[in-house]
C-alpha cells in the first residue's frame, strides 16, 4: 500500500467526522460514533492493531472522559450554585455598569478574564466558565459558546502553567539525543526550550493581539441584527488596545521568566486595564451595540441554561444587599486557588495524592489513564461552590438546586465524548502495530510534508491545529507532533525552534475547532447537537490564525534566516 493511500485511509475518519458535523450539520451524538466505528475499522484493517490494544485505548479515552466531564459539571455546579444565591445577578448588574456594549463585555469576560482561566488551568476550562457566564449577562447560547472557543487560541500554549511546553514539547521530543547535542557544543536543553517558548510568546502576541477585534466582528456578523462585520470594527481602536493589554505583558513574561507564567500575568494585566479603561469610556465608541430581543433569536442560538436573574433575587434574602465585591469573590478564589494548585508543591503533592490510576491497561505497555479529581479543575469548582454558599448564602439550599440542574448538562455530553475520546486515543495510539507503520498522525503529516517540500514551515501551525482538532489539547498535539517538526528542519536545514514553536501555536489554534472542547463548552449552555454551527464559526479565526501563523514561520526562517542553539552547537561540533 503506497504511502498517498495509507494517508488518506488515516485520515478518513477525521474527514468524515467534518464532512458530518459541518457539511451535513449533523449532530455530534450521530456523528461520533460514526468515526469511531471508522477509526476501529482503519485500525484493525490497514494498521493491523491488536484488538487488545484498540480497547485498551478505548478505556483510555473512556478515563479522560470522565475527567473532562468533571470539568464540565464544577464548571456548570458553580454557576448555577451562584445563581441561587444571587450572586449571577449582581454579575450581570457590574458587568451592564462598566458598558452595556455586548462587544465590550465579550472582551472583558473571554478574553480578559478567560486568558488568566487557562493560564491557572487549561484543559477548556476558559470556555466552560466564560459561555455560561455570557449566557447569564444575556448572550444567547451559540454565541456564548462561538467566544468562550475564540480565546482557546493565544493564552492556550501557557494554560495550565505552562504544560503545553513544559509536558507537551518536553515529553514530545527526544530530549535525550538533542541534549547530548547541545552540551557537546556548548550549549543546554534549558536553553533550548527557553528559545522555543520566546518565539511561541512573540508568535502569539502579534497573531493573537487581533483576536478581540475578531471577536467584536464575529459577534455583529452572525449574532447582529444588520449581519455585519464593520459594527465589530467600531470598536477597532479598544479592541486593539484590549488584545495589546494582553498580548504586551504576556510577551514579556514568556521571554524573560518562562512558559509558566504569561497567560496568567496576560490576563491579570488585561483584566485590571481594560475594565479600568471601559469604565473610564477610553477609546470606547459612542454607539452601544446590542443584540436584538431574545424573542427574535432563532432558536439554533438557544440552549437549554435559562439564568432567571429574577427568581434568584426572590430566593436570596441577602441579594439586595450583596456587593459587587461579593458576588465576584468566588471567581477570585477560583482563580487564586487554581494558581496556587500549579505553582505550590506542596499543595499540588497534597491534591494529587487523590489519584484514581489504570496503568498498562489490559497490559498494553503506554496505554495508562489518571484521575486526580481534586487537582482537576473540576474539584475545585467544585470546592469553590460550597465556599460560595457559606459566603453568599450562609445555607446549603442552593447546592440541590445546582446539583440537580448540573447534573441533566452532563447526559448528552457524556454520549458524545464516550465516541469522540477513544477514537482520538486509538489514532494516537496506533503507532504500535502489526504493518509495522507509523502511527496515523505522523503518517498524515508525513504525506503533507513530502507535498510542501521547503515550503513545509507555512504548513508546520496547521499540522498543530489539526493535531489539536484530533486530540482536542495542546499538549497532546505537541506531544505527537514535535519530533516530526523537528525532524523535518533537520532534513530542511532550518531553525528547529522556529518549526517547532509553529507547531505549538498551531496546537494552540487547534483548540478552537477541537471537537470534544467544543462539545464541553456546549454542555455547559444546554447547546448539546448544534456542534456543527459552532465549529463553522470558529473555523473562521482558526484559519486567520494559521495562515498568519504560516506567513510569520516563513519570514522568519527564510526572510531573516535565523539560528538556533541546536544550530549552532552542531556547527561548533563539526
Amino acid at each position: 500500500m503506497n504511502d498517498t493511500l495509507l494517508a488518506l485511509i488515516a485520515f478518513s475518519p477525521i474527514v468524515v467526522a467534518a464532512i458530518l458535523l459541518v457539511g451535513l450539520n449533523w449532530p455530534a451524538k450521530r456523528a461520533m460514533p460514526v468515526a469511531f466505528v471508522l477509526t476501529v475499522a482503519v485500525a484493525v484493517f490497514a494498521w493491523d492493531m491488536s484488538i487488545t490494544r484498540i480497547i485498551a485505548s478505548s478505556l483510555q479515552g473512556l478515563t479522560i472522559t470522565v475527567a473532562v466531564l468533571w470539568i464540565v459539571f464544577g464548571a456548570i455546579f458553580l454557576l448555577n450554585t451562584l445563581k441561587h444565591t444571587g450572586a449571577i445577578s449582581v454579575i450581570r448588574n457590574g458587568f451592564i455598569d462598566i458598558s452595556a456594549d455586548r462587544r465590550i463585555q465579550a472582551i472583558i469576560i473571554a478574553w480578559c478574564f478567560g486568558s488568566f482561566i487557562e493560564g491557572a488551568s487549561g484543559f477548556g476550562t476558559p470556555a466552560a466558565i466564560a459561555a455560561p457566564l455570557l449566557v447569564a449577562i444575556g448572550f444567547p447560547a451559540l454565541a456564548a459558546v462561538v467566544m468562550g472557543m475564540m480565546i482557546q487560541s493565544t493564552p492556550v500554549s501557557f494554560g495550565a502553567v505552562g504544560t503545553p511546553i513544559i509536558v507537551g514539547v518536553n515529553k514530545g521530543l527526544d530530549t535525550h539525543n538533542i541534549s547530548e547535542v547541545l552540551i557537546a557544543g556548548g550549549s543546554t536543553w534549558d536553553i533550548y526550550l527557553q528559545e522555543i517558548t520566546s518565539n511561541v510568546a512573540v508568535i502569539h502576541a502579534v497573531v493573537g493581539t487581533f483576536i478581540p477585534v475578531l471577536m467584536a466582528m464575529m459577534l455583529t456578523r452572525f449574532f447582529g441584527r444588520k449581519k455585519s462585520w464593520t459594527e465589530g470594527l467600531d470598536i477597532l481602536p479598544f479592541a486593539l488596545f484590549a488584545g495589546l493589554a494582553f498580548t504586551v505583558p504576556y510577551a514579556l513574561t514568556g521571554v524573560f521568566l518562562g512558559a509558566e507564567f504569561p497567560s496568567l500575568m496576560g490576563g491579570l494585566v488585561s483584566l485590571a486595564v481594560v475594565v479600568t479603561a471601559a469604565k473610564k469610556g477610553f477609546l470606547v465608541p459612542k454607539t452601544t451595540w446590542d443584540f436584538e430581543s431574545e424573542d427574535k433569536w432563532p432558536r439554533e442560538w438557544l440552549g437549554s441554561l435559562k439564568m432567571d436573574l429574577k427568581a434568584g433575587l426572590k430566593k436570596s434574602a441577602k441579594t439586595k444587599e450583596m456587593g459587587l465585591a461579593l458576588a465576584w469573590l468566588p471567581y477570585l478564589l477560583l482563580a487564586v486557588v487554581l494558581v496556587a494548585s500549579r505553582v505550590s508543591p506542596e499543595f499540588k503533592g497534597l491534591l494529587k495524592s487523590v489519584s484514581l490510576s489504570f496503568n498498562n491497561i489490559l497490559g498494553e505497555t503506554g496505554v495508562s489513564a489518571a484521575i486526580q479529581p481534586l487537582y482537576l479543575p473540576g474539584g475545585i469548582l467544585v470546592f469553590i461552590a460550597l465556599l460560595a454558599v457559606l459566603i453568599q448564602a450562609r445555607s446549603i439550599k442552593p447546592l440541590g438546586c445546582a446539583f440537580k440542574e448540573s447534573s441533566k448538562t452532563l447526559i448528552g455530553a457524556g454520549f458524545v465524548l464516550v465516541f469522540t475520546v477513544p477514537m482520538v486515543r486509538i489514532f494516537i495510539n496506533s503507532g504500535i502495530n502489526g504493518a509495522d507503520l507509523a502511527s496515523m498522525p505522523v503518517t498524515t503529516a508525513n504525506f503533507a510534508s513530502d507535498i510542501v517540500g521547503t515550503l513545509f514551515p507555512g504548513l508546520s501551525a496547521s499540522i498543530g491545529a489539526l493535531g489539536a482538532f484530533i486530540a482536542g489539547s495542546n499538549t497532546v498535539s505537541n506531544m505527537m507532533f514535535s519530533q516530526f517538526q523537528f525532524e523535518v528542519a533537520q532534513t530542511l536545514g532550518v531553525s528547529s525552534v522556529a518549526v517547532v514553536s509553529l507547531q505549538a501555536v498551531g496546537a494552540a489554534a487547534g483548540n478552537m475547532i477541537a471537537i470534544h472542547n467544543v462539545v464541553a463548552a456546549s454542555a455547559t449552555v444546554g447547546l448539546l447537537g448544534r456542534e456543527g454551527i459552532t465549529l463553522r464559526r470558529t473555523a473562521i479565526p482558526t484559519f486567520y490564525y494559521v495562515v498568519a501563523t504560516g506567513i510569520i514561520g516563513l519570514v522568519i526562517i527564510y526572510g531573516f534566516n535565523i539560528s538556533d542553539s541546536l544550530m549552532a552547537a552542531q556547527a561548533n561540533i563539526q
